[in-house]
């Protein structure tokens, strides 16, 4: 089964409209955007081609250095991602949703048994039809980036200091306003340590 589904991933990534969203998606096309997020120097940059546009600074998640494997340990995914979805009636103000889990999380969490077959092949199909994976197996879901919500001096502080997320990369409420103006269903996201 292991081989099928070593097969399958092999497939998958000879496609080449898969192919070039994962080889090009760290370099937005002319006319895009592009999002970098470096977790390390907590900032998230916005970029037209080669050129820098904005700098905001970012809490990522509480649960430290090192890329996210599995719902709840409050990790920031490391890898590239693209936007899928959004929603403005979060209680984060608003929220942008990547498509965590990608093809690699995917088989990393086949291969540590975290999902099975199924699973893996349900998130596979998802990539290549530039859909949203699931949201519900054992990797976690529903990664994204956000304000914070309802503001006050507490919020406003912890969020200058400290990274406090469950995972998602967190902006003030202006910020991710104003964030939404360069973003589009597709956006790449680049996610580094």
């Amino acid at each position: 089964m292991r081989l099928l589904i070593i097969l399958y991933l092999l497939l998958i990534l000879s496609s080449p409209a898969l192919a070039q969203q994962i080889a090009g998606a760290a370099h937005a096309t002319s006319g895009e955007y592009s999002i970098e997020i470096d977790k390390s120097r907590s900032e998230l940059v916005v970029k037209h081609e080669n050129s820098v546009i904005k700098r905001y600074r970012a809490a990522t998640g509480r649960g430290g250095q090192g890329t996210k494997r599995v719902q709840g340990d409050r990790k920031t995914p490391i890898g590239v991602y693209r936007v899928v979805d959004f929603k403005d009636d979060s209680r984060f103000h608003f929220f942008m949703q990547i498509d965590y889990p990608n093809l690699l999380d995917a088989w990393y969490g086949y291969k540590n048994e975290l999902i099975d077959a199924s699973e893996f092949h349900e998130i596979t199909t998802a990539v290549k039809n530039n859909q949203k994976p699931p949201q519900d197996t054992a990797l976690g879901g529903q990664i994204g980036i956000h304000g914070i919500g309802e503001m006050n001096d507490e919020k406003r502080a912890i969020h200058a200091r400290e990274n406090w997320t469950a995972g998602c990369i967190a902006l003030t409420n202006d910020e991710i306003i104003e964030l939404r103006q360069y973003v589009t269903i597709g956006t790449p996201i680049v996610i580094k340590e």
